[in-house]
């Protein structure tokens, strides 16, 4: 049976959208939604699932690469849980471990920083512009692909 999906890239203050489907086994990015104020995030959170009609949900779960949780994990993982009671849908979660940097990658920007400095949490490429949505299209192709 063929399953549209939407996938979520978490974070404290963007969240990417992507949708995929199991029939083409592809995914694209849709949009990014503000985290806060949290009404506004699940009003256009609720709108995307009208729309798209989605009949599973994918997290990226943040984690160390050895597999330690980081500090936003437990943020993540309630959202995951936030999503299944308010939309009573399935949610898988994802190891999201270079998500963003691929994602950077498929974007055409430079995933390398600068000598001395580390690219802040924001998720931003070249030109400033976020890539939080395309990462959630790297997170939903990588669960695809573990199908």
């Amino acid at each position: 049976m063929t399953e549209t999906l939407l996938a979520f890239d978490f974070g404290i203050r963007r969240i990417g959208v992507a949708v995929g489907n199991t029939l083409t086994v592809s995914a694209r990015p849709l949009r990014i939604v503000a985290s806060e104020p949290l009404a506004a995030r699940w009003a256009a959170i609720a709108a995307l699932v009208a729309e798209w009609q989605p009949q599973r949900l994918v997290v990226g779960l943040p984690r160390h690469p050895d597999g330690a949780p980081l500090p936003v994990t437990s943020l993540c993982e309630r959202f995951a849980r936030q999503l299944a009671g308010r939309f009573d849908l399935p949610v898988e979660l994802v190891d999201e471990n270079f998500s963003s940097i691929e994602a950077r990658a498929v974007r055409g920007g430079d995933t390398a920083e600068p000598a001395g400095r580390e690219r802040a949490p924001g998720r931003r490429i070249g030109s400033g512009e976020p890539v939080d949505a395309e990462a959630a299209a790297v997170i939903l192709r990588q669960y695809l692909s573990g199908r």
